[in-house]
């Protein structure tokens, strides 16, 4: 058995290791019966328990759209806008993508840069959708980093998102 360890800087400016582990998501965005229906944009990033930002993971908006017209509305989802959006300039190679369809996705998140240098400890994941013509939601899942056991932490979104798991593995 292997072990990889990963050395992580804390704002104090010393490092400690962390385990490498990874973070998987699973999120439902469900089928709405509207008139006009267009795909949510979706920010997921990291909190540390204060509430504070710790890391985008990933940013799905309308990347076909001429002249880069699909950043124009990241501002819609203004908690992640806040936090952490209108200093990034877009596209950002391995967080940003395209809109989802309805349905179930799974992401994956083993080398992400965000959780490398996640301090141990109690944090959430953070997801937020808005949708033109539509609502604008945010669901918080809870989870331990490093995990020292596999854990699965599951919420539901009311509206714009479906079930949302996450689930952290040594």
């Amino acid at each position: 058995m292997m072990i990889r360890y990963v050395a992580a800087i804390s704002a104090a400016g010393f490092a400690w290791p962390a385990m490498a582990a990874e973070l998987a998501l699973k999120v439902e965005i469900p089928r709405l019966t509207v008139a006009e229906y267009h795909r949510p944009y979706v920010a997921i990033w990291l909190e540390k328990p204060d509430q504070s930002f710790a890391g985008n993971l990933a940013v799905w908006y309308d990347i076909k759209m001429r002249n880069n017209e699909g950043t124009k509305w990241l501002k819609d989802m203004r908690s992640w806008w806040r936090k952490s959006g209108r200093e990034l300039s877009m596209p950002v190679d391995g967080i940003s993508g395209a809109t989802r369809a309805p349905g179930e996705h799974t992401v994956q998140f083993t080398d992400a840069a965000a959780l490398a240098k996640l301090a141990p400890g109690e944090h959430s994941l953070v997801l937020e959708a808005t949708r033109e013509v539509g609502g604008r939601e945010v669901v918080k899942v809870p989870f331990v980093w490093p995990p020292k056991a596999a854990t699965t932490t599951q919420a539901l979104g009311q509206h714009e998102l479906g079930a949302v798991s996450v689930t952290v593995k040594p």
